[in-house]
């Protein structure tokens, strides 16, 4: 490609840079906005399955009631007279018959209305269930394709460095102020949450103080260094009480080098 004498390519290739980082960045906004509302409709879903338990308890208790106040009525009637037999009774004339509750049509209302919520509770349960493994399964994808490019072992860093992509640095810090050089920049680690799985981190990038708090156990960390075309990534994959270890990666080339290795070509 051909340019004027004394043109600037540099602004170009930041400007594609920029453009690129714009992109993945609302690619992974959409993606984590998506995952909100499917979250979102399984907790609505959970609330609707709750409020279709109660309500079927409520209606199982008034049958339960309605059930004992026809039994209590049974055992309170008296029993009915029967016409004495002629001389020389027999002990099946004596015997007398039980009483019968009375029919009450209110208990087969009731007991449509348990059956019809019972249907609705299952089949929101259905649903629910359906809802979640489809959730857990868009989940796993997202971050799958958010997380691909991150090594949560040191195999896994081996078959990073395999793709030529990247310089990778690894590093094991303890608790300490002072600062360690790992890569293009120091770091420190300045807290570790052993529970949480989390830790506060100070880092110095072109002679500025940087902290990142509260980031968690293969959270990502960007940071842009110098001229770079791409920005580095801090990634720790093992947390312990007072230490951490992990990796830093940083493009193979520089903004420079990468000019230098495709010169533009002078007009004749």
């Amino acid at each position: 490609m051909q340019t004027h004498e004394g043109e600037d390519p540099r602004p170009h290739a930041r400007w594609a840079t920029g453009l690129i980082a714009i992109v993945l960045v609302c690619g992974m906004g959409v993606g984590l906005a998506y995952l909100s509302r499917e979250r979102k409709q399984l907790s609505d879903l959970a609330a609707a399955n709750q409020s279709l338990s109660a309500s079927l308890d409520r209606t199982q208790s008034e049958l339960r009631a309605v059930t004992e106040r026809l039994n209590e009525r049974a055992v309170a009637a008296p029993a009915p007279r029967r016409p004495v037999a002629p001389s020389g009774r027999t002990a099946a004339a004596r015997s007398r018959t039980a009483p019968q509750a009375a029919f009450d049509p209110r208990v087969n209302q009731l007991q449509s209305q348990v059956a019809e919520q019972q249907k609705q509770i299952d089949s929101s349960r259905e649903d629910l269930t359906k809802t979640r493994d489809d959730l857990e399964s868009k989940v796993n994808s997202t971050h799958d394709e958010l997380s691909g490019s991150i090594a949560r072992t040191h195999d896994e860093l081996v078959e990073l460095q395999k793709r030529g992509e990247r310089n990778y640095y690894e590093f094991k810090l303890d608790k300490a102020k002072d600062f360690q050089r790992v890569g293009p920049f120091s770091v420190s680690l300045r807290k570790v949450n052993f529970k949480r799985k989390s830790y506060d981190l100070a880092m110095i990038v072109d002679d500025n103080q940087l902290q990142k708090k509260s980031v968690n156990l293969y959270e990502p960390v960007w940071i842009r260094v110098g001229d770079q075309p791409q920005p580095a990534e801090l990634v720790v994959n093992q947390i312990a009480k007072n230490q951490i270890q992990g990796y830093i990666s940083e493009p193979k080339y520089k903004q420079s080098a990468s000019s230098e290795k495709n010169p533009a070509v002078a007009p004749q």
